[in-house]
């Protein structure tokens, strides 16, 4: 499935492995890591398509599905399954329907999925006509809906939050503050903000690391001590934000802010956490977004958030922007949604090796080799 501007194999919860160890042996595999084209599996040798989606019935009162998420990467042997993922969240009705884990009613499906990772809820809806007036309802794949970052148009998914703050770290502000310090390896400090409003962040000003913010997605990849300088404060600002040591993992991710250029109300280069996001995140952006709206933020010096209890930010990135709808009472956000797209790519088998599934021992390995030479 693809997901917003992510892709990956869904799978019912029942047909993996209920060992967690043995689960990602066969997740490994499938996608082909660790190899950086993952040629030997079906991930596509970039993070943003080395995800993988398994959902299952909820249990839990008033939840439809549980939806467990799980970050792979081209050259590593490892399965994150500690962060959320906003995109591959858009996938996961459309999964539903097709695997028939959820069977329409009516012309548009709302369904409530709870994103296991975190225990994050989110309310989405997608369409559900009859293709034919006796014919069974299905996903509706068609329609008019564009998103930056994925080419041609497609049906609306719509997906409204109801409790994203303090996904992972311990609160919205998880320093209880809305600025703080930090130190460069050459010991100046730099202003940042921490916040974790569906994903954990750290807001940085382009301008304070000598950039603009508009940099080219190739000259940032390129650019190895700004890659060096991030990862400094990305392990040092974990630990400000109760997160420890998460050298091997996914977040906090490091988004550098300048005020927006493209009419929007800001702009952003994102970091996930060690490759340049070719867009930005779902809840990244959300996160951002709401940022953007709380005075004294890095974000809110250079953003342009607009007014009212309603309201909607363009958060540009280096293809485009992303939409975020925000509600705001007693200046705090209470209720976010968005609006992504999905696309069923392939439906199918993938065949894992019988060494996955049972590893053989190195003393049998030795053995065999020997018999078979």
């Amino acid at each position: 499935m693809r997901g917003g501007t992510s892709r990956g194999p869904f799978f019912r919860g029942s047909d993996l492995p209920s060992d967690p160890e043995i689960r990602d042996r066969v997740l490994l595999s499938v996608m082909g890591s660790p190899h950086p084209l993952q040629v030997d599996g079906v991930g596509g040798g970039h993070s943003l398509t080395s995800k993988a989606g398994i959902v299952s019935c909820s249990p839990a009162p008033e939840v439809d599905l549980d939806f467990e998420f799980a970050q792979l990467q081209p050259d590593a042997s490892t399965v994150q399954t500690t962060a959320n993922c906003g995109n591959m969240l858009a996938a996961v009705v459309p999964f539903a329907v097709e695997a028939g884990l959820i069977v329409p009613d009516s012309d548009s499906t709302e369904v409530t999925v709870r994103t296991t990772n975190t225990g994050l809820i989110a309310t989405i809806t997608v369409q559900t006509p009859k293709l034919s007036a006796d014919g069974p309802r299905t996903v509706s794949y068609d329609g008019c809906t564009t998103i930056d970052g994925v080419s041609g148009s497609s049906s609306p998914v719509s997906i409204l939050f109801v409790n994203t703050a303090g996904s992972i770290a311990p609160g919205l502000l998880p320093t209880g503050n809305r600025l703080d310090s930090l130190s460069l390896p050459n010991g100046d400090r730099i202003g940042a903000t921490m916040i974790d409003n569906g994903q954990p962040l750290v807001l940085l000003r382009a301008h304070d690391l000598g950039l603009t913010g508009a940099e080219d997605l190739s000259d940032l990849t390129a650019d190895s001590a700004l890659a060096d300088t991030l990862e400094h404060l990305r392990l040092s600002s974990a630990h400000m934000m109760g997160l420890g040591d998460v050298t091997d993992k996914n977040y906090p991710k490091m988004t550098l802010l300048a005020p927006p250029a493209q009419g929007g109300a800001i702009a952003t280069r994102s970091f996930i956490p060690h490759t340049v996001h070719r867009s930005i995140g779902v809840l990244a952006a959300l996160t951002v977004a709401t940022a953007s709206c709380m005075a004294g933020t890095v974000a809110f010096s250079l953003a342009d958030p607009g007014d009212g209890e309603s309201r909607t930010l363009e958060i540009e990135h280096p293809t485009g922007a992303f939409p975020v709808d925000l509600q705001i009472l007693d200046n705090r956000v209470c209720r976010s949604g968005l609006t992504r797209t999905a696309r069923l790519i392939m439906d199918g088998q993938v065949f894992v090796p019988k060494s996955v599934w049972a590893p053989v021992s190195a003393e049998s390995a030795t053995h065999k080799e020997g018999t078979q030479n």
